[in-house]
């Protein structure tokens, strides 16, 4: 034992929790060294049994809380400290919100070494419960029991859960009835130890403003008594709009594979945002939050200051979201995406809306956004959403060299988020103000917007 670390393994400390960390845990010191506490607060005097050692820090397990924040509260989900889905129930709406703007403000400052940025109040939901409208439920046998539910946190032991707070309340019959059908055809269920059984997921899209639902059955290979599932859902959910088989015959934890068969109804549903219509299928990229997704838009919309006279490219733009409300106020609009069936619905979906100056490229944006700038395309504004790993960095050469008057950044990842601004800032921009808007209540996830301008501007 290094005599220099004051604190050893299933050992009980008493300690003081000074502030959360990226993931929700809440983090202190004992004599000075690093402990982190899943499911403790911020202002808290817990007790805890030391479970891990390294060289620089400790994770401690929450034994008991001897003197309670004042923000703590009682879980709505009874499956709460066991489901890896949340990780913020324990805490007030209103602390969640504040954690999420001090989470950007401390990446800005660590990873961007970027001080003084005006990083606004995150905006937050009314009423932060049921907002999913997309789930994904792994299904297998829990002690020779079929379940339907979650992986536990850092794990993947099943969780049977028959509701879920944050999803939409449709999802709770849909997987009802699935259950029923399991049991009843004495269905095989997906073992991945063993890589044998039929169905690994289900999976349901729901259009809050359609009220439109998809159910995706995802199976190892073919699936018996289609014909009866189909009955069941049609019986149990009057005005189901789809129902669709995805085959995932691989040794992967991707959920969805890339066949799929309609069993019943249309292969897509249809949602919307604000005034605009899109067309959802089974693999299209759609934010799982409508009722925040209108608000990050139009957030969007305002640092793109468009007067109808700019070219935007919208780099990483799925299933043309964005770049439909862009085209509105733009004159021409570029949306690159790698995803070919994303691609395919940001065609359609601009045909759905009558949108004629978004033409859609697919290709992965690093690659395709540099060759458009060496065919000459300049553009006035450069939207990007990339995912969680952040922009290549031959993106950000070629927006750089581009030089657009205003580029906004959504991102999904603080941490990504504030290396790009730091090369961004380095290069000739200058950041305007960080928007963070909760589009995850009760996880430690945050989506912000950034405004940057050409310092020569």
């Amino acid at each position: 034992m290094d005599a220099s670390i004051p604190v050893q393994k299933n050992v009980d400390y008493e300690m003081n929790i000074d502030s959360l960390g990226i993931n929700g845990e809440g983090i202190g010191r004992i004599d000075g060294f690093t402990v982190f506490v899943e499911g403790a607060l911020a202002g808290e005097r817990v007790l805890v049994k030391i479970v891990k050692v390294t060289k620089s820090y400790a994770y401690g397990k929450l034994l008991h809380v001897i003197q309670a924040s004042k923000y703590r509260i009682e879980p709505k989900c009874p499956h709460y400290k066991r489901c890896g889905g949340c990780q913020l129930q324990h805490l007030a709406y209103e602390a969640q919100l504040n954690y999420k703007r001090q989470l950007v403000k401390d990446a800005l400052e660590r990873i961007g070494r970027l001080e003084d940025v005006k990083v606004n109040p995150t905006i937050g939901m009314d009423d932060p419960w049921s907002y999913r409208n997309k789930a994904q439920f792994p299904v297998g046998l829990v002690k020779n029991r079929l379940a339907i539910g979650f992986f536990a946190a850092r794990s993947h032991d099943l969780i049977d859960v028959q509701s879920c707070p944050i999803q939409h309340g449709i999802t709770a019959k849909v997987n009802s009835l699935v259950r029923r059908f399991i049991n009843t055809y004495n269905v095989p269920v997906y073992d991945e130890s063993t890589h044998k059984g039929i169905i690994r997921h289900v999976v349901t899209r729901v259009g809050f403003k359609s009220n439109q639902l998809m159910v995706i059955i995802v199976t190892k290979g073919d699936l018996p008594r289609k014909r009866e599932l189909v009955d069941i859902l049609r019986e149990g959910i009057p005005g189901i709009t789809s129902i669709v088989q995805n085959i995932q015959n691989e040794k992967t934890n991707v959920i969805l594979g890339k066949g799929n068969i309609t069993l019943w109804g249309k292969n897509h549903i249809l949602d919307a945002i604000s005034d605009l219509k899109f067309k959802i299928s089974p693999l299209s990229f759609f934010q799982v939050n409508p009722v925040q997704t209108e608000k990050l838009y139009a957030k969007a919309l305002e640092y793109a200051a468009l007067t109808g006279s700019e070219k935007v490219i919208d780099a990483y733009c799925g299933i043309g979201t964005i770049s439909l409300f862009l085209a509105r106020k733009a004159a021409k609009v570029y949306g690159v995406e790698v995803v070919e069936q994303a691609i395919e619905d940001a065609k359609e979906n601009a045909r759905l809306n009558g949108i004629e100056n978004a033409e859609f490229i697919e290709g992965e944006s690093e690659v395709i956004i540099p060759r458009l700038a060496r065919l000459g395309l300049h553009a006035d504004v450069v939207v990007v959403d990339p995912p969680r790993k952040g922009c290549d960095e031959a993106l950000l050469k070629t927006i750089v060299e581009m030089a657009p008057d205003r580029m906004v950044y959504v991102s999904c990842n603080p941490a990504t988020l504030a290396r790009d601004l730091k090369f961004l800032t380095e290069n000739g921009y200058r950041l305007g103000e960080v928007q963070p808007v909760d589009m995850f209540p009760h996880t430690s996830h945050v989506e912000c917007l950034v405004l940057m301008s050409r310092m020569d501007k």
